[in-house]
């Protein structure tokens, strides 16, 4: 998640957004067609269920990073900030490297897309979208909710997702054709019909700009209680049924292609301001909820101009 003071969250001057910038032209969601480059558009068989090593593999990344992550955590390190004003540590990095270096061992067809660094393989059938510590201003600040994420996309669409917080030891795993899986036991949203009896979460309105943070504190204003600073954690709480309705801005696709399957095997809903599918190309602007009652107020409030 790009950092507030600035609204383009994906800067050409820093490789790993040159690598978004250009594979988001490049691949949109569910299309068909011959890219620039002369590759053909994927429209082969999307799986309907991830293979159980897959599940399996992630979580050893997850296990690995978090050690790593946990060795520097509340530690003395630099922290840099990069073209969009957003912190970066050694902790980032390395554990980017990390994950790497395991997933060239273990799948070596596979392509890898992370934060940090440039694509390998972008063009694989079976592509890793990693984000080594999510919500790295919580990391570097000594608090506990910061996480790392991870996707497996198959046809450039997500059939695997995990939200890992290894200071709080607790994990949120979606995979197509399985339930979700909140530390271990499975997840369902809960039951909630009404913005005003709803428990919204967000990383923080600093996140929105003009209209949008007038929209976003008119939806704030209707709830029955706001919290911020969750970052990715709130996804997982929503999954569990801890709370109704999240609403983020500045995301990339690392920040919220882990949370569709998610968010999805535990009967949520997750789309753009507009109701639109979250796919490659979609806009930073994210709105998930439990119950699908509150899809459509949620985003009446947010896009009061939206057709119907």
């Amino acid at each position: 998640m790009a950092n507030p003071k600035q609204p383009d969250c994906r800067p050409e001057q820093e490789t790993a957004g040159k690598a978004y910038a250009a594979t988001e032209h490049r691949f949109a969601l569910g299309t068909k067609g011959t890219t620039e480059t002369g590759i053909e558009m994927p429209d082969s068989p999307f799986i309907e269920r991830c293979p159980d090593e897959f599940i399996a593999f992630a979580g050893e990344l997850a296990d690995a990073n978090g050690r790593h992550a946990l060795g520097y955590f509340q530690t003395s390190f630099e922290v840099i900030h990069k073209a969009d004003d957003s912190p970066v540590t050694v902790a980032d990095k390395d554990g980017e490297e990390l994950m790497r270096r395991m997933i060239r061992t273990a799948w070596p067809a596979h392509g890898i897309m992370g934060e940090e660094f440039s694509p390998e393989g972008e063009d694989a059938d079976y592509v890793w979208l990693l984000d080594p510590i999510d919500g790295t201003a919580a990391f570097v600040s000594g608090m506990p909710t910061f996480g790392m994420l991870i996707t497996l996309l198959h046809h450039r669409r997500p059939i695997l997702g995990v939200i890992d917080h290894p200071a709080l030891r607790q994990r949120s795993i979606g995979a197509r054709g399985h339930s979700t899986l909140f530390d271990g036991k499975p997840a369902r949203v809960r039951a909630c019909t009404r913005l005003e009896d709803a428990v919204l979460l967000c990383a923080g309105p600093n996140y929105f700009f003009g209209a949008d943070r007038e929209h976003f504190m008119a939806l704030a204003d209707r709830v029955r209680i706001v919290t911020y600073g969750g970052f990715a954690f709130s996804y997982g709480l929503l999954a569990a049924g801890l709370c109704d309705l999240v609403v983020d801005g500045g995301m990339k696709p690392h920040d919220y292609m882990p949370m569709l399957p998610i968010v999805e095997g535990a009967g949520g809903r997750i789309t753009d301001w507009h109701g639109g599918p979250m796919n490659w190309g979609s806009m930073e602007e994210v709105v998930v909820v439990g119950d699908p009652a509150l899809l459509d107020p949620a985003l009446d409030a947010l896009r009061p101009d939206r057709p119907r």
